[in-house]
Formats: C-alpha cells, structure tokens, sequence
C-alpha cells in the first residue's frame, strides 16, 4: 500500500511537472513566433541555393547561421511582447501570452538566452556577423524599448533588420551577387508597408499608451497617401537595381512585383477597419513570400 502510495504521488509530480513544461513551450512557441522564425530560416536557404549555388545546402555554416538569426529573431519577439503587454491587451487580448503562459521574469531570461547565443554561433562563422548579430539584437532591443512608439523610425528599422537577414548570407558567400542585393530591397520595401499597416491596424492601443506612429500622428489618410509613394518609390528603385545589377526580364516584375502591388494598392485605398488593415498587413506577407519563392525562377 505505501509503494502504491508512494508511486502514485511520483507519477502525480511527473504528470505536473510534464504539464508545466507543455504549458511553457506552448507559451514561448507562440511568444517566439515559431513560424515567422521558419520562414526566416527558409529565406536564407532559398537566397543561398537558388541565388549562390545547390553546394550551399550541404554547408554547415548556412545551417548555423540561419540558427543565429533565428535565434536573435525569437529574442526580437520575446522583448518587443515584454514591453508591449498592457497595448496588446487593447490591441490584440487573445495574443497576449506574458503574465498568462509565461512570467515576465521567465520572458526576460530567454529574451537574454537568446541574444547572447545568437551572437555567440557568429563567433564560428566571422567577425562581421558577429558584429551584425550583436547590431540586430541591440537595436531590436531598442526598437521595443523606444524606436517603435516614434513615426517611421521603428519601422524602418525593421525594415533594415529584414534586409539584412538576406544580405548577411552573401557576408557567408562572396563576392558581392547583385540578386541578392535585389532580393534584400524587395523585403526591405514590403517588410516597411507590412509595419506600417500594422500601425494603422493597432492604432487604438498605441494611441492609449502615447505611442506616436505614422497613423497617430498623420491620420489614416495622409498616411495611405505615404504607403502609395512608398510602394511607387519601391517599385521604381527596384527596376534602377535590376537595370544597373540583375538584368531579370521586365515579365518577371509583372507576375511578382506589379500585379501584387496594384492590389495591394487597390486593397489599402478601401480599408477602413481593424479587419481590413490586418487583412493587408497578411497579404503584405504572402507577397513578400511568393518574392522569395520567385528566386527558384532566377
């Protein structure tokens, strides 16, 4: 009876200690952006093989830098949640995952986890990633503590930090590939209108906490009128690239860049609720993913 008693009081703590766990990794898979991190991971392998060459797939040092910029993406996300709890409750409740799946306490120390390990795989690759991991995770860091609740700056420095996810491999790579380049402009420029819709979908919850991004200090419609220069100036800058770098046929630009954009454009001039600006800011990601599976076309 006691070594019943006994093994039935283990298993309860096991079963407890199991569930704690299950509880904890769901919370930071979701805090963590699991799928996000993939598709960031998937980038870098698909500008290496399809833009430097097949050899690249069987690199070890693809595979750990795709680790360090996924690891520093994940802190990315940790923080910038840390400090944006109590707008995300107004914004976006059901998302909120600090101080229900995970302690702030908890947050904090894989947020430093993270970014110091990050950092630490660059050491095996060069010093200049070391040197660009550190810079991505400070300014991430940065980004969420201040940057983001500034107009424009905070988006523009997510846009540089996607662009530098892709360039970083040509760092992994030389010498210098003109597509490359091309490919960083383009989730540069989409990854910039994706934030800044985003701000317009989260005006509400920024506005409370005095955050002063594009729509708050602008108006939706002014800054509608932005995002259409914007994606025009974008569009523009990446036909000079092609025609000084890459040479693609202007066929190529009209399935992947234009037409996307055309309705995007079409899409944003008519949104006006919460609903529509998150159904952009999604298609301002499906766009920047058909752009990166189109470099199995190069």
């Amino acid at each position: 009876m006691a070594l019943n008693a006994i093994s039935l009081i283990t298993f309860a703590g096991m079963r407890s200690l199991f569930l704690r766990l299950l509880r904890l990794f769901s919370a930071l898979f979701h805090l963590t952006r699991f799928w996000n991190l993939i598709i960031i991971g998937l980038a870098q392998y698909f500008t290496a093989y399809f833009l430097v060459g097949p050899q690249t797939l069987a690199d070890w040092r693809l595979l750990l830098l795709s680790i360090s910029t996924m690891m520093i993406a994940a802190a990315g996300y940790i923080i910038n949640d840390y400090y944006d709890v109590k707008i995300d409750l107004i914004n976006k409740p059901e998302r909120v995952v600090i101080g229900r799946g995970i302690t702030r306490r908890y947050a904090i120390f894989f947020h430093t986890a993270l970014s110091i390990l990050g950092v630490a795989v660059g050491f095996f690759l060069s010093w200049q990633i070391v040197l660009i991991n550190f810079f991505s995770a400070f300014l991430l860091w940065l980004y969420s503590n201040n940057l983001k609740r500034q107009p424009f700056v905070g988006n523009l420095v997510i846009g540089l930090l996607t662009a530098l996810s892709i360039l970083v491999v040509n760092l992994l790579y030389k010498p210098f590939n003109s597509f490359i380049l091309f490919y960083a402009l383009f989730a540069m420029g989409m990854t910039l209108v994706r934030e800044i819709i985003k701000d317009m979908e989260d005006w509400k919850g920024d506005n409370s906490f005095g955050c002063r991004t594009l729509p708050i200090v602008w108006g939706p419609r002014k800054t509608k009128s932005f995002l259409y220069f914007l994606l025009v100036s974008f569009a523009v800058l990446v036909l000079l690239i092609n025609n000084l770098y890459a040479g693609l046929p202007i066929l190529f630009f009209f399935f992947f860049l234009f037409l996307p954009m055309v309705y995007l454009i079409v899409r944003l001039k008519r949104a006006d609720t919460i609903r529509d600006f998150a159904r952009l800011s999604s298609l301002c990601k499906l766009i920047l993913l058909l752009g990166i599976a189109s470099m199995a076309m190069i």
